[in-house]
């Protein structure tokens, strides 16, 4: 779940991004460009904690 999220949330962002370079006028402006990006940075980072846990878990279990 927080890796689907982690994926919409960059591609929001780097949708933003490729408008505002190719001359269209961007939805967000900076702020709102550094508050996607750090939002899907959590949500990836949340998405990695959790399988390292799952894997940790299953790992234990078979010793």
């Amino acid at each position: 779940m927080f890796l689907l999220l982690a994926i919409i949330l960059f591609g929001g962002f780097a949708a933003n991004v490729a408008m505002g370079s190719f001359g269209e006028k961007p939805i967000l402006g900076d702020v709102g460009e550094m508050v996607l990006l750090f939002t899907a940075s959590l949500a990836f980072v949340a998405a990695i904690l959790k399988r390292e846990a799952v894997a940790k878990r299953n790992n234990n279990s078979k010793s």
